[in-house]
Order: structure tokens, then sequence, then C-alpha cells
């Protein structure tokens, strides 16, 4: 698999914030049952490694992923807890080395033309986009296709229900990602039920 590939499995990737490893099976699994198998558990939790170990070995059809890389330790022991796919808020030379080490799909993040186009020079194409609504947004990515058409991103903050499809309607978006798919307080009280709904409902999203 290539980073590519993550866009074609699903149009919405959630972004995961786990404080207790308990719940991430079960999450999972409601995810997958909804229609989204690509999940991005955030490392800003202690849990968090843990939690993609126990995706990675109890949920096979979970495409799970490490984001908020932002440390060369951080690329190493994601790939060491089992995820299948990285995925960074910036990127730096240095970032950029670690994760292509681990022989794993990843999404680097941008935020303007010169970050991509520096990731373009070594043959990225395949891209995070962040903050998505507080870079330019939609009108950004727009701006952004005519000079670099062989670009494709996945928006990430700020993308929600009420504009993912606007997002998913551009030529250069793959998929977008967010949080809204994994509301706290559905986690906490194990309400996997909302939780796979939501996801049915962004499973739905297609591109224009």
């Amino acid at each position: 698999m290539i980073a590519a590939d993550l866009f074609d499995l699903a149009p919405v990737i959630p972004v995961v914030v786990l404080d207790d490893a308990d719940a991430a099976v079960p999450l999972a699994r409601a995810l997958v049952d909804g229609g989204l198998p690509v999940i991005e558990v955030t490392l800003r939790t202690e849990a968090a490694l843990a939690a993609i170990t126990r995706i990675a070995a109890e949920v096979p059809d979970a495409v799970v992923g490490a984001g908020t890389v932002v440390r060369p330790q951080d690329a190493e022991r994601s790939a060491a807890a089992g995820a299948r796919f990285l995925v960074s808020p910036g990127c730096t030379p240095r970032l950029q080395a670690a994760m292509a080490a681990q022989g794993l799909p990843f999404l680097p993040g941008v935020a303007t033309a010169s970050e991509a186009i520096a990731l373009l020079e070594d043959g990225i194409t395949a891209m995070k986009f962040f903050p998505a609504e507080a870079a330019g947004g939609i009108p950004y990515l727009k701006a952004l296709h005519g000079p670099l058409p062989q670009l494709r991103f996945c928006p990430t903050g700020g993308v929600g229900p009420g504009n993912a499809a606007d997002y998913l309607a551009l030529k250069n978006v793959g998929c977008v990602g967010g949080s809204w798919l994994t509301p706290p307080d559905a986690v906490r009280g194990g309400d996997w039920d909302r939780i796979r709904k939501l996801a049915a409902e962004a499973a739905a999203l297609r591109s224009g």
C-alpha cells in the first residue's frame, strides 16, 4: 500500500483521541461497521500506542494508523505498535526521513505551497492539508490545484459534517479527516451505535 491508496479506502478518516485503550477495539469495530476502515489514532495521549496495538491485533478489517507524528521516535514507536500508516501535522526533513524509514505509507502535513513543493521535490504527492480551515480552506486548495495538479490532499482541521462534502468535491482532495465521528461523550459512554451511525453517514459522502 502507498499513501495515495488511503484516499481510495474511504472518503473520511476518523481522527481519534483515546484516553482509555480499552475503548479502542469496540470503537474501531463501530467505525469499520459503519463503513470507515481507515482510522487515525493520534499520539496525544498515553493510551495511543496501546490502542493502536489492540486495534491492529483485534480488528483485522481496520487500517489503523498513527497521527500527530511530530518526532522521529513517534514514527518508530508507532510502527512498532502496529500502525499501518503515519500522519504528521507538519513536516521537516528529519521527520520525513524517519517516517520514510519505517516503510509505511505516510501523509506529511503541509499548509503552504512552498511546503508542498518541497515534498514534491522528493516525489511525495499525497499530503495532509492542516489546519485546513485556518490555512485557507477550500479556496486555498482550489488555488493550489492550478500550479500543482499532481498533488492530492487530506484536509484536516475545521472539517466537519457541514463542509466535508464541499472539500470532497475538489479535484485535489482524496479524503478528509475529522474528529466529529468520535464525540468524546460517546466514546466515554460506549455509545457505539451513535458512532456507527456517524460513520455510516460519513461513508456515504462522495467526491464530486
